[in-house]
């Protein structure tokens, strides 16, 4: 009586228009005092409690990062080095799309954040190009996906934070699939351009290659930081967040000077001898930071990032709250032994598990489902023998397919925004590209390896430690 009371109150308010925020504290509050002999109190720590999870403080320094980045002019830059690598070919400028989604996303860690800072540039360069307008927002919707899944992701922090798996780990699986699926939409870009005779680019030099490498190499070098660090055992995934946010200030104040008070001073100017060259941009340089650090653009970014962040962690902090329920009720363990004395096999468990995410991926927020469907979902996996790494894979694979279905994925509004298009139009044109997403989430699901390889190669099998 009580799961059902939960789950109905929940369906209940979301369909009466609440946020999802709000529609899961309240059902767990109200399942609480009606039928729980645990205390009000009790939800009190557990919100309190969420507040202080080490693990969780990756996403505000990740989200403000990823928005200096956006601001800081990181995007721009990663296009150009794209375009000279791979526009020649057909639909060379919508593969380099593709590609400087790839490089954003592992900087990133934010799918709609991917799709605001490539989108906002190329969807509009693509349509001058002779890219049919709907062609280039289906192709930058799916392409902005790649946020969640190449790391870091912000929804695999939520999910260790879920399920107690390392992070890490978590990092090291999500690099093959995301490598495979970025090649898999640019071998269907490639398929569909010469189909329909989208015109080329001109090949670049490799003098210009060279140099817009150099150009975005500040942008790029952040991946090497980040995945560097962790990896050698300089920093943890959560220090790793708030080390970008230091290098992603010092890029846009003082490299790039896309931000602060120096936005726009080149660093070297006609006639101008090298010493002097040397000398004022080590003092620019030096003001541009630290003057750059109270400077109004760099107040709107905080603004912009705090928005976010409140938003995704009030969400948070209320799926906590529901998961809390759903243990202290021990609803995930009465739902395993249920499918254990079934004999439901692995591969059949796995069907249910990719239905369910995909329903709750049409209605929810990623981090909402993580924290709502993983701790039902996860104890049941590991009795069964399923990889708790390559099940968060799956999972992020699902949330990123969410994200482009109707009627609440985020990256089809941001698209509609960019694009100023009305909602419908976008999810007629993204729809036909996310046929490849759910073939390569079959792959990903029946073919563990690709997930599991490159973290067990590096780190040994996983130790799970279930939660009591």
């Amino acid at each position: 009586m009580t799961t059902i009371f939960l789950f109905v109150a929940l369906f209940v308010f979301l369909f009466l228009g609440m946020p999802i925020a709000v529609s899961l504290g309240l059902a767990s509050v109200l399942t609480i005092l009606f039928f729980a002999t645990d205390s009000l109190a009790s939800l009190t720590l557990k919100l309190f409690d969420t507040s202080f999870q080490f693990t969780l403080l990756a996403i505000p320094f990740f989200i403000l990062s990823g928005t200096l980045l956006t601001t800081g002019g990181v995007a721009r830059r990663l296009i150009r080095f794209a375009n000279t690598v791979v526009g020649h070919l057909p639909g060379g400028l919508a593969i380099a799309s593709i590609l400087a989604c790839m490089f954003f996303a592992a900087i990133s860690g934010s799918s709609p954040a991917t799709v605001v800072a490539i989108g906002s540039i190329v969807i509009a360069g693509m349509v001058q190009h002779g890219y049919p307008k709907g062609f280039a927002a289906g192709v930058i919707a799916n392409a902005g996906t790649l946020g969640i899944l190449i790391p870091p992701s912000i929804v695999m922090v939520v999910y260790s934070a879920a399920t107690n798996v390392s992070l890490g780990r978590l990092f090291l699986a999500g690099i093959i699939p995301g490598a495979l699926l970025g090649l898999l939409l640019m071998g269907a870009v490639y398929w569909r351009a010469r189909r329909m005779g989208i015109p080329r680019h001109p090949r670049s030099s490799l003098r210009e290659m060279f140099f817009a490498g150099i150009n975005a190499i500040w942008g790029l070098f952040l991946i090497v930081i980040i995945m560097g660090g962790i990896y050698l055992g300089a920093f943890t995934p959560t220090e790793a967040a708030a080390v970008s946010v230091i290098y992603a200030l010092i890029v846009a104040l003082a490299i790039y000077r896309d931000m602060g008070p120096i936005k726009g001073v080149p660093w070297h100017r006609p006639g101008e001898s090298a010493l002097h060259t040397v000398w004022r941009g080590a003092w620019q340089t030096s003001y541009g930071f630290f003057a750059g650090l109270f400077h109004r653009d760099t107040f709107r970014v905080l603004v912009d990032a705090g928005k976010v962040t409140v938003m995704l962690m009030f969400i948070i902090a209320n799926a906590f709250l529901f998961a809390h329920v759903l243990t202290t009720e021990r609803i995930p363990q009465e739902i395993t032994e249920l499918i254990l004395r079934n004999d439901l096999d692995p591969w059949m468990f796995l069907i249910v598990v990719n239905v369910l995410l995909l329903i709750a991926g049409n209605f929810m927020e990623p981090s909402a489902i993580m924290l709502i469907m993983a701790p039902i979902l996860f104890p049941i996996a590991v009795r069964l023998g399923i990889d708790p790494i390559h099940l968060g894979v799956i999972f992020v694979v699902n949330m990123e397919i969410g994200m482009i279905t109707p009627p609440v994925g985020l990256n089809l509004f941001v698209t509609a925004g960019i694009t100023g298009e009305p909602l419908t139009w976008v999810v007629r044109h993204a729809l036909p590209w996310t046929v490849l997403l759910l073939i390569f989430l079959l792959v990903v699901t029946y073919v563990p390896f690709i997930s599991t390889w490159l973290p067990d190669t590096m780190f040994g099998p996983e130790i799970v430690n279930l939660r009591k």
